[in-house]
């Protein structure tokens, strides 16, 4: 009996002292209102596991207040897809402060413009025009509607229910379509926004409505800053791969060929390719030697695939080729040192110098205030081949696409008749581009001697009916060889495109 009284004694006891300690850290255990302990605890992703019942209310609170989350089951599942929504409405509960960051409603790489038929792509601050906002666009040429810039500020603080966009400014723009459109109704533009809000915005916007800014797509600009060093020294821009271009073998080799000269990136705009060309894409840019920009513009425009209106009717020259080098050029104008303008098939390469590096250095002491360089196309008729076989691998038989090691002719410059030329550009120095040469630029345009530098480009021939005999032979290529091949098996391999019973190198890149 004794000890049954001293263990209720004990009991009421450590009960007067727990209402001693809630009294005295001002709690009422009777208050359902009262807040708990656990919102003391640490706010890590382990807390907010411990507690799911409680990030559940504040997302409640949160739909209460904006009817934007839907509410999904009271799970630890659902808590951990979205952590990091979870955190923001944790710390707002506690504050009584119903506050989510959204992001801005950006653009796709392609965007309408609001109210018009005109196209918007990228938008760059160009610290050469004052800062000024230019956004790569495509303009049809025949409408002159009037265009106002968007200007906003990205706020992640915002409370407003405005997609985090804040102080937006709207102003007129000012629109310029270069010179070179080839008769197309569409061509590639710059819209120029000179607002002195400018100078703080993050996101930018091109409408026919300067009142619009709600139902605006918004491009970030990019380029804020300018950098005097670069992550790379050289990047190629190839442009528009359409039509389900399926050359896989053609496609590795020059990139192989180019990695070994001194090329450290590539960019290409994809429209459509086939499906040996999509396991390349995939294998180079998983190893990071390339970035693929999607280019959807068949799904606004009825593309050009060529560049004579007459020959191939469309709304825009080559799909949009022109324009995917212009952005190529300002999305590329901080990260590389220099440009090289071509396409997928063709391979600017030095023939005095062992890399593209000891060409330039050349070059820039020879011509220092030359931002832009040409270099003449030569082409290597893929109907005439070398005799020898040398370089007709069985492992490279099962894969689609042109053996360029095969095809070492190469035609004579014509005389008196345009002879295509590819470029190397300091993208500093340029502000618009077409094809074959640049449009506006700062400084001289250095023509380069063919023996100095020239563009192999393996493809049907210029010249039909020029026989072998005629050709010179050009085995530029070959002196790659001890490199360049195991290089090629191994980017094959990677690729998914070599058969399982072939045989020859499979070592990694040498």
């Amino acid at each position: 009996m004794k000890q049954r009284y001293l263990g209720l004694l004990a009991g009421v006891c450590t009960f007067t002292v727990s209402l001693l300690m809630w009294w005295h850290q001002g709690i009422n255990p009777w208050d359902q209102r009262r807040p708990s302990v656990l919102l003391d605890q640490p706010k890590t992703a382990d807390t907010i596991t411990r507690i799911p019942q409680l990030m559940v209310s504040a997302l409640k609170d949160h739909q209460t207040d904006r009817a934007i989350i839907h509410e999904e089951p009271e799970t630890a599942d659902t808590i951990t897809r979205i952590p990091q929504l979870m955190v923001s409405a944790l710390k707002d509960h506690q504050t009584d402060r119903a506050i989510i960051h959204e992001e801005p409603k950006t653009a796709d790489t392609i965007t309408r413009i609001h109210g018009s038929k005109h196209l918007m792509v990228s938008a760059f601050k160009d610290h050469r025009r004052n800062g000024a906002i230019r956004v790569i666009s495509i303009i049809k040429r025949q409408d002159h509607q009037k265009l106002y810039c968007v200007l906003c500020v990205h706020n992640s603080g915002s409370t407003k229910g405005d997609g985090a966009l804040s102080q937006c400014v709207s102003s007129k723009a000012q629109v310029e379509i270069h010179s070179d459109h080839f008769g197309f109704p569409y061509g590639t533009s710059d819209v120029f926004c000179t607002n002195p809000s400018s100078v703080k915005a993050t996101h930018v916007s091109i409408s026919t409505d300067p009142n619009a800014t709600q139902s605006l797509k918004y491009l970030p600009i990019q380029n804020k800053e300018i950098k005097e060093t670069f992550y790379y020294n050289f990047t190629v821009c190839i442009s528009t791969l359409f039509g389900e271009y399926n050359n896989a073998l053609q496609f590795v080799q020059a990139i192989e060929v180019y990695k070994l000269i001194g090329i450290q990136r590539l960019v290409i705009y994809n429209n459509s390719c086939g499906p040996d060309v999509e396991k390349v894409l995939k294998h180079y840019s998983k190893e990071g030697t390339l970035e693929v920009v999607p280019w959807p513009i068949d799904k606004f425009l009825k593309p050009s695939h060529g560049w004579l209106t007459k020959l191939s009717p469309g709304d825009l020259h080559y799909y949009g080729q022109i324009t995917a080098l212009n952005e190529c050029i300002y999305r590329n104008m901080y990260q590389s040192r220099y440009l090289l303008l071509n396409d997928i098939d063709e391979i600017i390469m030095p023939y005095k110098h062992k890399s593209l590096g000891d060409l330039m250095d050349t070059l820039q002491k020879q011509h220092s205030y030359a931002g832009v360089f040409t270099i003449k196309t030569h082409v290597f008729p893929k109907t005439q081949s070398d005799d020898s076989g040398r370089f007709s691998l069985p492992d490279w038989k099962s894969v689609p696409g042109v053996n360029i090691l095969q095809h070492i002719y190469r035609e004579p410059i014509r005389k008196d008749f345009f002879n295509p030329a590819k470029m190397i550009i300091n993208p500093r120095r340029v502000e618009q581009t077409s094809v074959h040469s640049t449009l506006r630029q700062s400084g001289p345009v250095i023509k380069v001697p063919y023996d100095v530098c020239r563009v192999i480009h393996v493809r049907t021939p210029a010249q039909p009916h020029l026989r072998k005999e005629q050709l010179y032979e050009d085995k530029k290529l070959w002196e790659f060889e001890e490199k360049l091949i195991p290089n090629i098996n191994h980017a094959l391999n990677e690729s998914g495109l070599l058969l399982k019973s072939a045989t020859g190198p499979r070592s990694g890149p040498a």
